[in-house]
């Protein structure tokens, strides 16, 4: 870790790879403390499936048209926004079952992104970046993207808090009181879907799902209420992130698999241990 210190100070290609893992920390306490308590993981993974479609798109109107302002972060937002509205839509109006969109969205997100980046002229590489994360990667455009989406989160979140909470516990009870289930729902994936993107550079879109939720489940073994259960989750992100980028740094490993890795490993001893002292008690 001494190593990575240093040479954080050194480069600045680390200290934005190190913004952009603390910002989708933020981001993935207070989300993804949602997606727990509301146990929709699937649904979450599907949406990081549907961002590679949009990502692919932009990719492709870049390198093959010419588009050179177009970052494929938008096209990611855009596609997982879009992701977000149609299973909203299909919760509240369509008698198509839930889960038959939610498994579309996630072949035909991946088929539309392979499409797209198959199409574009050049060299894939960063079919891999999109795939597996590379943070060291994230460039100042995408960075100025993550600011924003982490303060549009972060707005949102504090704007609706109590309204969330209600249907992420009692939606029935929240129904009765006259709160606007359908529309709070589909606002709530429209958030998963923004925390995702804030993710992509990080680990991927393979591996967005864990960093998404183990950290909320790790807190949630520690704190009971909603809102501490964030603050610790956004925490603990922020310290897999680092450390992990450390370890990555000096032994000369993939980031996102290392930070997920770690992730995994402190979520089983969290797991592990609390059964242990409730055995015990």
């Amino acid at each position: 870790m001494s190593d990575f210190l240093t040479a954080l100070v050194q480069h600045a290609f680390l200290r934005q790879a190190l913004l952009a893992g603390l910002l989708a920390s933020i981001a993935c306490g207070m989300v993804g403390t949602y997606v727990v308590t509301r146990r929709i993981t699937v649904i979450a993974g599907s949406l990081a499936h549907t961002v590679l479609g949009g990502m692919g798109a932009a990719y492709w109107l870049r390198s093959a048209h010419g588009v050179q302002w177009l970052h494929p972060l938008h096209g990611a937002v855009v596609a997982a926004l879009l992701g977000a509205g149609l299973i909203g839509l299909v919760r509240a109006r369509s008698r198509e079952r839930e889960d038959t969109v939610i498994s579309a969205l996630w072949a035909v997100g991946m088929a539309l992104g392979v499409f797209f980046l198959f199409k574009s002229p050049g060299y894939k590489a960063d079919l891999i970046t999109y795939l597996f994360g590379n943070i060291v990667m994230v460039d100042p455009a995408a960075l100025r993207l993550l600011v924003g989406l982490d303060a549009l989160i972060l707005l949102l979140v504090l704007t609706f808090y109590h309204p969330l909470l209600a249907i992420c516990f009692d939606e029935e009870f929240a129904r009765l009181r006259g709160v606007r289930v359908g529309w709070l729902y589909t606002l709530l994936l429209a958030l998963i879907a923004l925390t995702i993107v804030t993710l992509v550079y990080v680990v991927g879109i393979v591996m967005v799902i864990a960093l998404v939720t183990l950290p909320a489940s790790i807190a949630g073994l520690f704190v009971r209420r909603l809102w501490p259960t964030m603050v610790l989750a956004a925490v603990l992100s922020s310290a897999f992130t680092v450390v992990g980028l450390g370890i990555s740094y000096g032994a000369d490993l993939p980031a996102g698999a290392t930070i997920v890795l770690l992730t995994g490993v402190v979520y089983a001893a969290a797991q592990f241990g609390s059964a242990w002292s409730g055995r015990f008690r």
